[in-house]
């Protein structure tokens, strides 16, 4: 098995890429005070060293006080710009490329904020969190349009930092993505309405506002899932034509490159049809798009390399689809975070060297 497929060279506006291997979005919690350390910057530049061809950094808080729900989740506004500015520099400094994770929680997560704390408040399209029901106020226009702002600010200061694109969080049941389902998004304004173009409007309204603040050349991508993680069986779409009407008003405001992100690289997305999550959003918009969902995942990653009982190897079905055109990145969670040097040993043949992925990883920045 050739794995050439995975280093050749991306090219997206301003940002060059060596090789086609991305290191998702995997929240940390290391930043105490909403800013990184130097540990932080530390366990990024390992994997910037290690062979990964862009970094997307876990997700970061947007300037709203209801926008992450712990606190050494980082803050990409105040004084995390510090500690980011660091991170930026480990990174750059050994080749790497990294963008920030552009993040508000939602509603996900109100069992970690206090309700009847006015400086702590839940943002959501409807005051629902889903599958529980009401348990606040909708957002109002004015508080919908400084969150806007607030994801345009953060934006702006990933520019003046030096970061080389822009990530938005609209998947897994966070805020955007919570405008984007009919369950939690029941307003009848501007922001909601029957039909998934009409909740896609805050979406591209937030696009809109980040590519005005970044320019016309900053790379401004956007990380979308059908699964949440209040109910992995939602499907947003259930037809290419509802996943066109979804998708055309983010690409009308300017996205450059969709993160689309599913539980298993290898599952179809619609009957009838081997195309993947990533394969149907680029065929649909023609965008460029990265795919992701249990690529180099533990134990069984490794088995899949020798163990030909199993059938079509996973590894060897995601260099298939890369080759035949059917998305442009690969998105490696997990299997990075014990192993700083996976893409580096999978370019060179040592799939024996792999670390299998341990839960014990996720407590340290290995």
């Amino acid at each position: 098995m050739s794995v050439d497929a995975l280093f050749t060279p991306f090219r997206i506006k301003s940002l060059t890429l060596p090789n086609r291997i991305v290191m998702a979005p995997m929240t940390r919690s290391f930043s105490p005070g909403g800013v990184p350390t130097e540990d932080v910057a530390a366990y990024y530049r390992r994997r910037a060293e290690g062979g990964v061809g862009l970094i997307f950094t876990e997700g970061t808080a947007i300037a709203r006080p209801a926008a992450k729900s712990k606190d050494a989740h980082p803050d990409f506004h105040g004084l995390g710009l510090k500690g980011w500015s660091g991170v930026f520099d480990a990174v750059h400094e050994v080749g790497g490329r990294i963008a920030p994770q552009l993040w508000h929680v939602g509603s996900v997560h109100p069992e970690d904020v206090d309700p009847d704390d006015p400086a702590r408040p839940i943002d959501s399209p409807s005051g629902i969190r889903a599958p529980e029901g009401a348990f606040g106020e909708p957002m109002s226009d004015e508080a919908i349009q400084d969150t806007i702002d607030a994801f345009a600010a953060s934006a702006r200061y990933a520019g003046e930092l030096g970061a080389d694109a822009i990530n938005i969080h609209a998947a897994h049941g966070y805020l955007i993505d919570q405008f984007f389902w009919s369950l939690t998004n029941l307003r009848a304004d501007q922001w909601g309405g029957e039909g998934i173009a009409a909740r896609s409007r805050f979406a591209a309204e937030v696009i809109r506002a980040i590519r005005q603040a970044v320019g016309p050349d900053m790379p401004v991508i956007i990380r979308l899932s059908q699964w949440k993680q209040q109910d992995y069986s939602v499907r947003l779409a259930s037809t290419p034509e509802e996943m066109r009407q979804w998708l055309e008003p983010m690409v009308e405001a300017g996205v450059d490159l969709f993160d689309c992100s599913q539980r298993r690289f290898w599952e179809p997305e619609f009957e009838g049809s081997d195309l993947n999550f990533a394969g149907w959003v680029k065929k649909i918009t023609g965008a460029p798009t990265i795919t992701v969902g249990s690529v180099g995942l533990n134990a069984e990653f490794l088995t899949f390399f020798t163990d030909q009982k199993m059938g079509p190897a996973p590894i060897d079905e995601l260099i298939r689809r890369l080759e035949r055109g059917d998305f442009d990145l690969v998105a490696v969670g997990r299997a990075l975070l014990g192993d700083p040097q996976w893409a580096t040993k999978i370019r060179e043949g040592r799939f024996s060297e792999l670390v299998t992925f341990d839960r014990s990883v996720l407590r340290t920045l290995t």
